[in-house]
Formats: structure tokens, C-alpha cells, sequence
């Protein structure tokens, strides 16, 4: 019976070790604030703005971007300068494997995907996706430029983590387009 004990109790205590072990790894690469001051330099302005939706509008963005949409409140940033919009500002966390990872999606003010940032990532290193790969979501999801998901080429290596951003900004794009900045529409925010 003391040697169960100590069995369990040794497990316990390499269960903890190897848990740390995990946190040990979880890298920030970028603040929130430090994300959107690359965002929204300075002179611009940067507001918070919360978007809230219910399950008939999830729904319909999730069935419009092809992807899960869970989230019921979408806090978002509006950029402006001299009393123009100048861009927004979405951070989405998601899974990648079985780590989370942010990303911070800004969009030009006509909605199309001005860049994207990794923001943290809790996986290996090897499973991020690269800044060359990032940057050809630049100028996807506006008026004319067609559907997000067909002209993002996969990432070999890091086959997750590209379908991961992928989705995130389908889902970014789709919630903008539809609830943020809709033609002719008021946006649903506080």
C-alpha cells in the first residue's frame, strides 16, 4: 500500500513538473498594446468597440465563412486619423494542435486584410507559420477580391497552424463584412 502511494504521489508531482514544464514554453510575442501601436501608430486614434451577436447571427457567419464561429462577443478596434477610419483591428484565439494561439488581424478600411500578426504562440516553434506566408493574406477579403479560402496556399510543416489563420481570418473577414461594416447597415455594438 506504500508503494502505491508513493507511486501516485510520484506521478502527481511529475504530472505537475511536466505541466509547468508546457507553461514554460508559452511565448508572447507581442502585448495587446504593443499590437495595436503597430496597428494604429501614432498620430492615429484607436477605439475599442464590442460587436455582440446572437445564434441566428453566428449562425449565418458561420455558414457565410465556412468555418466555426462560437464566439457571442467580438471585441474589435477601429484605427482613425483626422476623423477618418483608417483600419480595424481583430485579435483571435484559437487552437492550433491542442495550444492556443492570437493572432491579431487588421483590415484596411475597405475590409480587405491589411496584415496579420502573430501575437502568441504556445506550440513548438516548428508549427508557426513564417512572416512570407503570412503576408500573402495581404489585400484577401475586400469587395473584389473573391473568396478568402482559394488563394491561400498551405504550409507544408505547419499544415495546422496555416489552416488555423486561415479560419481565423475567414471568420474575421466574414463577421466584419457582415455586422461591422455592412453596406447600408448599422453595426450591432456598445
Amino acid at each position: 500500500m506504500a508503494l502505491l502511494r508513493t507511486t501516485r504521489a510520484s506521478g502527481f508531482v511529475l504530472a505537475a513538473v511536466l505541466l509547468l514544464a508546457g507553461t514554460a514554453e508559452a511565448r508572447v510575442l507581442l502585448t495587446q498594446d504593443e499590437a495595436l501601436k503597430l496597428a494604429f501608430p501614432a498620430p492615429q486614434a484607436v477605439e475599442r468597440k464590442t460587436l455582440y451577436l446572437d445564434e441566428a447571427q453566428a449562425a449565418r457567419a458561420a455558414h457565410e465563412a465556412g468555418v466555426p464561429v462560437e464566439v457571442r462577443v467580438v471585441p474589435y478596434y477601429v484605427g482613425s486619423q483626422e476623423g477618418h477610419v483608417t483600419g480595424y483591428a481583430y485579435f483571435d484565439t484559437h487552437l492550433v494542435r491542442t495550444l492556443p494561439e492570437t493572432i491579431l488581424v487588421r483590415l484596411r478600411p475597405d475590409g480587405a486584410i491589411a496584415t496579420i500578426d502573430i501575437v502568441a504562440f504556445d506550440e513548438p516553434d516548428e508549427y508557426r507559420t513564417t512572416p512570407r506566408w503570412l503576408q500573402q493574406f495581404q489585400g484577401q477579403g475586400g469587395p473584389e477580391s473573391g473568396d478568402l479560402g482559394t488563394k491561400i496556399r498551405s504550409l507544408s510543416g505547419a499544415t495546422l497552424s496555416a489552416r488555423a489563420v486561415t479560419e481565423a481570418a475567414k471568420r474575421i473577414v466574414t463577421l466584419h463584412r457582415l455586422f461591422v461594416a455592412p453596406a447600408g447597415g448599422a453595426p450591432k455594438t456598445r
